[in-house]
């Protein structure tokens, strides 16, 4: 088995991306894109918001020294927005890539710049909420960039020409860092922006499973999505070998207020487990004693318990809770509050507890959502139970709608349009009013014009999802007046519960990041072997399992004459003549047609170890059968051959070296007594 890390990622909006090579195949896990990476570019034109930025009395030299160490809108990339792909994906051959498995909605908006390659005819899996939900951001991010295009108008050019003017020793290294990589081999991963054509041609190619179900590829691999809890649809791997068994982790939510929890449960045991979460290395650091103290309770349900604290949920209500309360001020101050998270279930979360708390508050605040696909994902949202937490499929049971904002549409409390210039919007707007809006990065959509409009009104509130920079975020918009409130959603398994999560797992060989593996003491953890991997550096893993499993068919079984070896006590030895077949990823022995017809024949035996010269000269001399023993040499003194000269009843030879036995004479009686010898003496078939 081999693991290459191609990229590590950067939190929830970009995943880590991995090449597997598993029993032959090549398996490529998750295919998302940088988004951060679009923040070189300007969303607006470059006059637009600098007119005080850096105004002040100080001197020429002075200036010059601000100017470089302080980025200005003046800086951002004036062009049609490229969009930066896996850094190393591009030089890999797609015809050689076997399977696709999609983990999260995040990790699929990459993959139309990889299906649209002719040669690639590689096997897509992915959780169907994952692929509707990945979908339907693809095709609003498309119409972000249309719109984008109708108002700064298209460029033609197949070469990203702005690089030329990024090169320069006047350029900040944090744009220089994001398009050229830190050692200056990212230029290749930039690309156009796929169509909804792509898109379209993309997704006939993914074949989506349901939570829990196995596949079959070739015959060889069943792969199997569980539940991770990060969000609705995202998943783990479980994928099971002729040659072992084999989990992926993901980062992962133990317990969710939306989507379903980690199922960790059905990863236990596995062969090989590898870990690929980067997320944890945000959590402070623990120390040797908290690894110990916390994997001295040996018992799975104790283990399992200790994960499933709801510390960590609750922690997120009380921030989803914070937001709303933040909001509910702004309105009340006369300021209205723009949204740009687009974590699917922090959204839903948020229409819920905003429309809740303005339902039972004195407020007459309308909240817009402004997004291509808003009304057909917020509808796909109740229709997807098998991917959502107990409580939220308890309700679906009880007749009600899994989320509450289908209520809240109904009664025009939340309004959903497609654009911003949609003429029902127009005839709706109110302000103060609360707006969730797309794109996070804040360079397309509509939380661009949205952002302009408010960034000099103190009353008013932007909400930020952790991930992007402040200070290169809102360089386009500056000076900004706004209220800020930056959140951090948890997006993975916290540093301090590694040990517990591998002890009650308990792989054979784990597989971690080099840099989780230094913030954490892995040692007391009981598996065979712990490994660390590297971005962009191969890792070689031998022989995931001790032993291969093969099925026989009950009815070859029945047919065979098992013989016990003296050399191995209970073990038993036969021979058979059948057919080696590979189904639905295990090894089966199926019979012959004349398996019956030959079992019964007598069949030349084999026979292996070494012939002890005396030992056979005495089973011999107990057929009658008289001989004595020769030694002769090899060249230079080496041992050579040993000779049983056969003398009665009659002439013969027996001849053994390293290489084997030799049986010489012409008396056939004394031939079948001499083999008859051999085989009481070695083990055979």
């Amino acid at each position: 088995m081999e693991l290459t890390c191609l990229s590590k990622g950067d939190g929830f909006h970009y995943p880590p991306c991995h090449m597997l090579n598993l029993s032959g195949f090549r398996i490529l896990i998750d295919c998302p894109l940088d988004i951060l990476a679009i923040t070189i570019f300007s969303p607006v034109p470059c006059d637009v918001g600098i007119e005080a930025y850096g105004q002040n009395d100080q001197s020429p030299i002075q200036k010059k020294q601000k100017l470089e160490r302080q980025m200005t809108p003046d800086d951002l990339v004036s062009a049609e927005p490229w969009y930066k792909t896996i850094k190393t994906l591009h030089l890999w051959e797609a015809s050689l890539i076997d399977i696709v498995l999609i983990s999260n909605p995040m990790g699929l908006l990459g993959l139309p710049f990889l299906t649209q390659n002719p040669r690639f005819c590689a096997k897509i899996y992915m959780t169907e909420a994952t692929a509707k939900i990945g979908q339907l951001m693809m095709e609003d991010l498309v119409s972000m960039h249309m719109e984008f295009r109708r108002l700064h108008g298209p460029e033609d050019s197949s070469f990203p020409w702005w690089t030329k003017n990024l090169d320069g020793e006047e350029v900040p290294s944090v744009l220089k860092n994001i398009v050229f990589g830190e050692n200056g081999d990212d230029l290749g991963s930039w690309m156009r922006l796929y169509s909804l054509d792509d898109v379209k041609s993309c997704m006939k190619k993914v074949q989506d499973v349901k939570f829990s179900e196995e596949v079959c590829y070739n015959g060889t691999l069943i792969i199997k999505a569980l539940s991770s809890g990060l969000d609705i649809g995202a998943c783990n791997w479980l994928i099971n070998g002729p040659n072992g068994s084999l989990s992926y982790v993901s980062d992962s939510i133990f317990v969710s207020h939306h989507s379903k929890n980690f199922d960790f449960h059905g990863l236990k045991g596995t062969d090989v487990m590898i870990y690929s979460g980067f997320s944890c290395l945000q959590s402070a650091e623990i120390t040797d004693s908290d690894c110990i103290s916390t994997i001295s309770e040996n018992n799975d349900e104790r283990l399992a318990a200790s994960l499933l604290d709801n510390e960590d949920s609750l922690g997120e209500l009380e921030k989803l809770a914070y937001v709303c309360s933040c909001a509910a001020e702004s309105a009340d101050a006369g300021g209205s509050t723009l949204i740009t998270i687009t974590r699917v279930g922090i959204v839903l979360q948020l229409l819920e507890l905003m429309s809740n708390s303005i339902e039972s508050s004195s407020l007459k605040v309308p909240i817009f959502v402004i997004s291509s696909v808003a009304e057909e994902l917020l509808a796909y949202a109740n229709t997807i139970p098998e991917w959502l937490c107990e409580q939220r499929q308890e309700k679906l049971i009880s007749g009600e709608p899994s989320f509450d904002h289908l209520k809240f549409i109904k009664d025009k409390k939340i309004h959903l349009f497609p654009a911003i210039h949609s003429p029902n919007l127009i005839t709706s707007w109110q302000e103060p009013c609360i707006v969730f809006a797309p794109h996070w990065s804040l360079r397309l959509g509509p939380s661009v014009q949205l952002l302009q409009r408010w960034r000099g009104d103190p009353k008013s509130l932007l909400v930020l999802e952790d991930g992007i920079s402040s200070g290169l975020g809102l360089l386009p918009f500056r000076p900004i007046a706004m209220k800020i409130l930056q959140c951090s959603f948890l997006s993975g398994i916290r540093l301090q519960k590694f040990p517990t999560l591998f002890s009650l797992l308990k792989p054979k060989i784990l597989l971690v990041p080099d840099v989780v593996n230094q913030r954490i003491n892995l040692s007391t953890v009981k598996t065979k072997s712990i490994l660390s991997y590297s971005e962009n550096k191969m890792l070689s893993v031998g022989r995931i399992a001790e032993n291969a499993d093969v099925e026989i068919m009950a009815e070859l079984a029945t047919k065979l004459s098992w013989k016990k070896l003296r050399q191995r006590e209970n073990f038993g030895i036969a021979r058979l003549k059948g057919d080696f077949v590979m189904e639905n990823g295990k090894q089966r022995l199926v019979s012959g047609l004349d398996q019956e017809e030959s079992s019964g024949k007598t069949r030349p035996l084999r026979h292996w170890g070494t012939v002890a010269r005396e030992t056979l000269l005495d089973a011999l001399m107990k057929m009658s059968v008289i001989g004595s023993i020769e030694h002769r040499r090899g060249e230079n003194g080496a041992e050579g051959k040993s000779i049983i000269n056969i003398t009665n009843p009659s002439g013969g030879m027996i001849e053994t070296s390293e290489m084997g036995t030799a049986i010489i004479t012409d008396d056939e009686t004394v031939a079948s007594k001499i083999f008859q010898a051999i085989d009481g003496i070695l083990d055979g078939i």
